[in-house]
């Protein structure tokens, strides 16, 4: 069993270090509000006066650190909120698969080609695969060089992972989006 994971949390009333700090609050439009610099003891009193609030410490590295009175348990619970809808947002790059034979033509070549460009600019990966059959495993200098070339003619729009890889009668290698 893993320990559980302990919670980091930002300086909050008198655990910070600091005599003067740039205050905020949130107002009703859900925008933080400046009340100004103040000492740390102006910004506690402010803060219980306001019912009961916590003053949190938000940037201790500015000058004068910026920290924001607001109850710690909504405070957690929103930047909770915004990180699920960051990661609800942020779309998992896919791996799109381009397969060919060593021995393609100029003209198929080129429609590879272009559907691999597609697929990158969509923001995806792409693996860009030549099948060998046979006898044709002989010829994996001829599959190498290809994929050589195919990385050199889109090295403006993508960087190549690697080297190409075998894997079993497979030829492949990575290109990601620049």
């Amino acid at each position: 069993r893993r320990a559980p994971v302990k919670e980091k949390k930002p300086p909050m009333n008198d655990e910070i270090q600091f005599d003067e700090l740039r205050v905020t609050t949130p107002n009703a439009k859900g925008k933080d509000e400046a009340l100004g610099v103040m000492t740390k003891a102006e910004a506690l009193a402010k803060a219980k006066e306001m019912g009961g609030l916590d003053v949190i410490l938000l940037n201790p590295n500015s000058d004068p650190p910026v920290a924001k009175i607001v109850d710690y348990s909504k405070y957690r619970y929103m930047k909770e909120k915004k990180a699920k809808e960051v990661k609800k947002n942020s779309k998992a790059t896919e791996v799109k698969e381009v397969k060919m034979s060593y021995k393609i033509d100029v003209h198929d070549y080129e429609v590879r080609k272009k559907a691999a460009l597609k697929f990158l600019n969509q923001g995806n990966r792409v693996k860009c695969s030549i099948a060998f059959r046979g006898r044709e495993i002989q010829h994996d200098k001829l599959g190498f060089e290809l994929l050589d070339k195919l990385a050199m003619e889109m090295e403006d729009t993508c960087v190549r992972e690697g080297r190409p890889k075998r894997e079993g009668r497979n030829l492949s290698l990575i290109f990601t989006p620049r």
